[in-house]
């Protein structure tokens, strides 16, 4: 187990808030180039790039995988539905629910905005080598399997502290 360097003195030492102030100006400066260049919303592409990326996918499925509440995600799909860049048909899993796919300009302008995410990406790993871009890439993937094994322990002793 890794020790910190030096213990944390204040809030800003902290890796969960250096993580969260990196992804709330991740967030702003991508809502503006995306607003600003394709007229989508932040909640808007993170919806086409699920769809274009991963396929249909139900409201369940897009609302997870956007990290959205369940009536963001429907309201977010239904203004892409009446722009004409997503559709809906019957989920055939569930008699209820709703596929979500993009339609043929859903996918011309996610093939653009996601060229436009990896020229963005690449800007943001611009100050860091081609070594050390991977070893951030690894890194962030091993903490968020870290924070979803402790989100389930936590989860699990809620549970039991539930039932009893």
């Amino acid at each position: 187990m890794n020790q910190l360097l030096s213990p944390p003195e204040g809030i800003r030492d902290l890796v969960s808030y250096r993580l969260h102030v990196l992804a709330n100006l991740s967030a702003r400066w991508a809502e503006a180039r995306y607003q600003q260049r394709f007229g989508l919303k932040l909640l808007e592409w993170r919806a086409i790039a699920l769809l274009g990326g991963y396929g249909p996918q139900s409201l369940n499925e897009l609302a997870r995988g956007a990290g959205l509440e369940k009536s963001y995600a429907s309201r977010t799909a239904a203004g892409l539905i009446k722009r004409k860049l997503v559709s809906s048909t019957p989920d055939d899993r569930d008699a209820r629910g709703k596929l979500f796919e993009l339609t043929r300009p859903g996918r011309a302008l996610y093939r653009k905005v996601f060229d436009d995410a990896v020229a963005r990406s690449e800007a943001w790993l611009s100050v860091l080598t081609a070594e050390e871009s991977a070893a951030l890439m690894d890194m962030l993937e091993r903490l968020a399997e870290q924070a979803r094994v402790l989100e389930a322990e936590l989860n699990q002793s809620l549970d039991g502290m539930h039932e009893k």
